[in-house]
């Protein structure tokens, strides 16, 4: 039994999915409240808001909006969960490495904690209790009846 926790040989096991399916919960109800604030008060954000790409204030803050708020709730129910995490990774570079590299690590380690999360969850992927499961299961079956 120890051998089997110290060394799975099944990525996918029903006990990796359930930590995948609690992890994606976590962290996305934890970013999600990120983008709800920031959509909140979008109209007094949207004056200040970095604009590291030179796209405007108020396109930044919705592109930061769209990867904390949208893309974490297709992360959290594991639907096109790969293609959902590039922005939420991509949020978290930006934030990590630009908006706040000349900050102290205190300031940007929030930033940096969801960019390893989120590199380590789009490897592992979504488990089997996700949408993106579902629909793999579904078209595997569709293509065996053909």
């Amino acid at each position: 039994m120890i051998y089997n926790f110290l060394f799975p040989t099944k990525p996918n096991t029903t006990k990796t999915s359930l930590l995948l399916l609690v992890v994606r919960i976590i962290f996305g109800v934890l970013l999600m409240n990120h983008g709800i604030q920031k959509w909140s008060n979008f109209q007094e954000l949207s004056a200040v808001f970095p604009d590291p790409l030179g796209l405007g204030s108020p396109i930044s803050l919705g592109l930061a909006i769209f990867g904390e708020l949208v893309c974490s709730m297709a992360f959290i129910i594991g639907f096109l969960y790969r293609l959902a995490m590039i922005p939420m990774i991509f949020t978290m570079i930006v934030a990590f490495f630009i908006v706040h590299a000349n900050d102290a690590f205190a300031v940007k380690e929030l930033a940096f904690i969801y960019l390893i999360v989120f590199i380590i969850m789009y490897i592992a992927g979504p488990g089997k209790f996700s949408i993106d499961h579902i629909i793999g299961n579904e078209m595997a079956r569709r293509k065996l009846r053909s």
